[in-house]
């Protein structure tokens, strides 16, 4: 789904009233002011809209501004989202957690909706913003609060992959069918993440190949075993002839312990599933019990953390493309 929002819609005394709510809209909860006075008048902005499954891109083109996530906006809602700047054209300011990213045309930054932030444009410019759920990227990096506020060049390695593709999603994003729509999304989050984990900050100990072997091992049963509801740390530990303290040492170094891969491989089989055209007629708790979920509200709860809406309104998405 595709919508264009623009400042040209309103007279040109509230054309920064109406921009803030169109920020709080689309983003999250934000206040926005002119970097100078006088061009409150004179402000102008637009944002194209696009929604893929678990991930939005939008496209911002606006006058200088200063943006700003308070604890305020925070206590007023409990918005968990992470997004990604990417500097298309002028120059941006990304401030969280202590730290300034400076962007330039090509460079993004992350920043974390959990916590405050500001954004600070000292000129006309364009972004393109991706917004994905909070839990979506912390279940693929650890200590993300390291990673935020910090320049990744997309001249280079993963950033310049991540580039090359949000400028040819940009292009094709109005004709991408349903399961090609979440395979792109899931590329884009592959790549970002590949793009973050070369920043010092996210720089691991390598595994050793004794390690790395026993975790595929552990991963391998996993998703062999998705569909068991009885599947468990406990349940791996003994098919395998090894102790759970076992399976808990070779996931230390991974984002998520090995109770929580299991849930998160749950989702992300389901999520494929409820855009299926072949399930389409089956249930969705069915789709839930069929990859080892024994209780359908326990899954809503979890798709809506994970994906950021309802397993109803994921399906939906099937039909609007």
């Amino acid at each position: 789904m595709t919508q264009l929002l623009s400042t040209d819609a309103v007279p040109r005394d509230q054309r920064l009233a109406y921009w803030t709510d169109m920020i709080c809209n689309v983003y999250v909860q934000l206040g926005c002011d002119p970097v100078r006075e006088g061009d409150t008048r004179d402000f102008e902005g637009s944002i194209r809209q696009h929604t893929l499954p678990g991930l939005d891109v939008s496209v911002v083109t606006s006058s200088p501004q200063k943006v700003m996530r308070t604890p305020g906006h925070i206590s007023h809602s409990g918005d968990d989202y992470f997004l990604v700047s990417i500097q298309a054209r002028g120059r941006g300011v990304v401030r969280q957690d202590g730290r300034d990213a400076v962007l330039s045309a090509g460079d993004f930054a992350l920043y974390d909706s959990t916590r405050p932030y500001q954004l600070l444009f000292d000129e006309s410019f364009e972004q393109i913003v991706l917004k994905l759920p909070g839990e979506r990227l912390r279940s693929e990096l650890r200590d993300t609060e390291a990673l935020t506020a910090t320049t990744v060049s997309g001249r280079e390695g993963a950033g310049h992959l991540l580039l090359g593709m949000i400028h040819t999603l940009r292009e094709d994003i109005d004709t991408l069918q349903p399961a090609s729509a979440l395979a792109v999304a899931n590329g884009v989050q592959n790549i970002l993440v590949a793009g973050l984990q070369t920043l010092p900050a996210a720089r691991a100990p390598a595994l050793s190949n004794l390690t790395a072997y026993h975790l595929a091992r552990v991963k391998r049963r996993i998703d062999e075993q998705l569909s068991d509801p009885s599947l468990s740390v406990s349940t791996l530990a003994t098919e395998l002839g090894v102790s759970v303290s076992h399976i808990h040492r070779v996931f230390r170094s991974e984002p998520l312990t090995p109770s929580q891969y299991i849930w998160e491989r749950r989702l992300e089989a389901c999520s494929r599933d409820l855009l299926e055209p072949r399930l389409a007629g089956r249930p969705v708790a069915d789709i839930a019990y069929g990859r080892g979920f024994n209780d359908a509200a326990h899954f809503s709860r979890a798709f809506r953390e994970r994906f950021g809406c309802s397993p109803r309104e994921w399906r939906q998405q099937r039909t609007q493309q």
